[in-house]
């Protein structure tokens, strides 16, 4: 089978560059997604709070996926669900497995909008006890909004982000008694509003500075052994389900299959500001470039992809294009895109602006909890832009202006991104195309089920359905 485009991931990200295409004018248009019906996650997340940046209106999770779903196909894309891109046999080449069976795939170009996952127990390296009980919020929304099924008894959430909060709010939902939230960290790291509501509406507290050291039960979960992090004082808390919230992994086992460069920070695909990874014509957007952003901001992403991949089967770019790769310094973890595409000067002196990133904006993540931070970007000691003061915490969003790239060097050395005053000459920053990561936001999809291959699990491309630990974030 041959297809102009093929697009790997039936999330926000993955229908909404198929919609952008179509309409654009593009050829054949396939989208290939393991679950049995196209949408991503928010097919089960019954909340509400999606569509605002890209559809400019709030509905809640099935709506919004619908709303996707039916534009793709309404474009004219062709949308395969329950269908899983099993291993390349070419730089553009799929291996598709489905109730058909066995189909070969080529495209002229090929997007990856996999999403993400939450780590789930065993990447976490929680020792203890395997019984039943214990999941991640993927699997959590599955069994409670698809499934069906009641969850009575006692809960524990492990985390106090944003997700960590949904998990929270579906576990009542499902008739569960939830006792706490429990974060390493010293304070959660969602909104206020979010634990305000927690304690007032469902009178559920955040235990900060807690971390689970052990799991107990033999078929079914019995309970959790918490520590305090500061006094390293113990206690057992009974309970009858755990679950395990963030910590997003990008589903990153088909771009690694591809020999994609990997990005050490976001740990997805390495891209630059038109999302194209390191082979050409192949492309990532969504949660798999930044794990994990809500489901409108993939869906712009995807859009932008979209934008740059017509470009792309229009013909040869005007001039040579060079990558200018982006860094970071810790406390940042990680920058989203982590190269600059610019544009090689012309005989003439002219060039090309350098491509801006989605959004006119770079996410990234710190790792520790900032206030007043100002982030500093500089290439070869030149300073390019200097950030307003913002409070910076773990987890969440934070964004970065991408006015700068106009004054970035074509053939300088790396753009490094650091708070102000915390790159020593001599201490390297991480990142690039192989690289790192910031904005200030929200939450998410993916693709792939577990499979971590940093935490030991076993390679894998776009395997069967799950979501966040079986699975997936918005992608």
């Amino acid at each position: 089978m041959k297809a102009d485009v093929l697009i790997v991931g039936g999330g926000p990200a993955g229908l909404a560059a198929a919609v952008e295409l179509r309409r654009a004018g593009a050829g054949r248009v396939l989208v290939v997604d393991r679950e049995a019906a196209a949408g991503g996650i928010p097919r089960h997340c019954l909340h509400t709070g999606y569509g605002l940046r890209d559809l400019h209106r709030l509905l809640d999770g099935p709506a919004y996926a619908r709303r996707y779903a039916d534009a793709a196909a309404a474009a004219g894309a062709e949308v395969r669900a329950a269908s899983t891109v099993t291993g390349w046999t070419g730089q553009h080449v799929v291996t598709v497995t489905s109730a058909r069976g066995v189909e070969t795939v080529e495209a002229t170009a090929v997007l990856l909008a996999t999403g993400c996952r939450e780590r789930p127990r065993t990447a976490r390296l929680v020792p203890g006890d395997r019984p039943a009980g214990v999941m991640t919020t993927g699997e959590l929304q599955q069994r409670v909004y698809l499934g069906g099924q009641r969850l009575p008894g006692r809960a524990v959430v492990v985390g106090a982000e944003h997700v960590s909060f949904s998990a929270l709010v579906t576990l009542a939902h499902a008739g569960a008694e939830v006792v706490a939230l429990v974060t390493e960290h010293p304070k959660h790291q969602s909104y206020p509003a979010f634990s305000a509501a927690a304690r007032l509406r469902w009178h559920v507290p955040v235990w900060t500075s807690t971390a689970v050291r052990r799991v107990a039960g033999q078929r079914r979960l019995a309970g959790v052994e918490l520590a305090d992090t500061r006094s390293g004082a113990t206690r057992f808390v009974r309970c009858d389900t755990l679950v395990f919230t963030g910590d997003w992994i990008p589903d990153h086992e088909l771009a690694r299959l591809a020999g994609l460069a990997i990005d050490p920070g976001t740990r997805g695909p390495a891209v630059d500001t038109t999302l194209e990874t390191s082979a050409p014509l192949v492309f990532a957007a969504g949660n798999l470039v930044h794990a994990a952003e809500t489901a409108d901001v993939a869906a712009l992403g995807g859009r932008h992809a979209a934008r740059h991949i017509l470009a792309a089967l229009a013909g040869p770019p005007p001039a040579a294009a060079a990558r200018v790769v982006v860094t970071v310094a810790p406390p940042l973890s990680w920058i989203s895109p982590n190269a600059i595409r610019a544009t090689a000067a012309l005989p003439a002196g002219r060039g090309l602006p350098p491509a801006q990133p989605p959004r006119g904006r770079f996410l990234l993540r710190c790792g520790e909890f900032r206030r007043a931070a100002r982030i500093e970007v500089r290439q070869d000691g030149r300073v390019l832009a200097r950030s307003r003061p913002a409070s910076l915490v773990p987890g969440r969003p934070a964004h970065l202006a991408g006015g700068w790239v106009a004054q970035v060097d074509p053939g300088g050395g790396p753009v490094r991104v650091a708070l102000e005053g915390s790159l020593a000459p001599g201490i390297p920053a991480s990142g690039g195309l192989a690289s790192g990561g910031l904005a200030s936001g929200d939450l998410p999809r993916g693709h792939l089920p577990p499979g971590d291959l940093a935490s030991g699990d076993l390679p894998r491309s776009d395997l069967p359905p799950g979501d966040l630990e079986r699975g997936r974030m918005e992608a």
